[in-house]
């Protein structure tokens, strides 16, 4: 008999940048909760629900994708890496999605940036050698996919990976409140420069762009699996919590996936030195 579980995050550069742990110390309490969680849990495959900082994909932005093969870029102290996934069950899965009514798109050989490798190096302790599924969903290149679209991804995923008899870990990544300055615009042709110019440039007015309110609300709606309140929050995101709110989508699918079920809080707490109202929370493992 197989299971799952769930995890969902924030996740902000910074926070690698800060080696000595000094910010953000209530959030990084509840990272390692749910860490010792997945270790607890032991997962076989990790799918990972991310967003995209136009960088993987800039010129062409899929709704939603299942990356065949994928790499992760160097970043937070960790050189680039492939990543181990299992390109039969990913094919076995977009080919689900598409009997599913979803117009899947597929990827290979893509490079993924922190939006995948942080939750990856944080929770999974072998994450080099766990087979991981990288599921995108655009969370950053307008039109966005619905909020009530992002669940229904994360159901039919969890669906196909009822069918396999091994312990899945759904992992959401992003958010909460943020407005990165490299997102405020809708170009996609930025080059690395560019893109840390802007942010720099726009860091003291991000900084200030946190909304812990709705940061608060999202949470708790997430632990009662309110899904009314989970749409109404995601689909006014931009307006409400900034462009990098959008990224909860993520939250939803891999709840979703995990069975529409209550996900916990471990923590949350607004950091302004990584321009991010950060939240973890974690969905209790589930025989499938």
């Amino acid at each position: 008999m197989g299971s799952r579980m769930t995890i969902v995050a924030s996740h902000a550069p910074g926070m690698d940048r800060d080696v000595e742990g000094k910010i953000g110390q209530t959030f990084r309490a509840g990272v390692a909760e749910a860490r010792r969680r997945v270790v607890e849990f032991d997962p076989e495959i990790v799918v990972v629900f991310g967003g995209d900082h136009r960088r993987a994909f800039a010129k062409v932005a899929p709704s939603f994708a299942v990356a065949y093969t994928a790499g992760l870029l160097p970043e937070g102290g960790h050189p680039a890496s492939t990543l181990n996934v299992p390109t039969a069950v990913a094919r076995e899965l977009a080919f689900a999605l598409v009997a599913a009514d979803f117009d899947i798109s597929v990827c290979r050989d893509v490079d993924l940036d922190h939006a995948f490798g942080q939750p990856l190096h944080h929770y999974v302790a072998n994450p080099d050698a766990v087979e991981v599924v990288p599921a995108p969903i655009n969370c950053a290149s307008p039109p966005l996919p619905s909020a009530a679209r992002a669940l229904e991804f994360g159901r039919k995923v969890g669906e196909f990976f009822t069918t396999i008899d091994k312990r899945v870990l759904f992992i959401g990544t992003g958010g909460l409140s943020h407005s990165p300055p490299s997102l405020l615009d809708e170009r996609h042709d930025k080059t690395e420069e560019e893109r840390r110019a802007q942010i720099l440039a726009g860091y003291e007015e991000a900084a200030k762009a946190i909304k812990p309110e709705w940061d608060r609300a999202f949470m708790a709606a997430m632990q009662e699996w309110d899904e009314a309140a989970l749409i109404q929050l995601a689909d006014r995101a931009t307006e409400d919590a900034g462009v990098g709110a959008n990224e909860v989508r993520t939250w939803l699918a891999a709840g979703a996936a995990g069975g529409g079920r209550p996900v916990e809080a471990l923590a949350y707490e607004p950091v302004p030195e990584w321009v991010t109202g950060m939240g973890v929370g974690a969905g209790a493992p589930i025989a499938h």
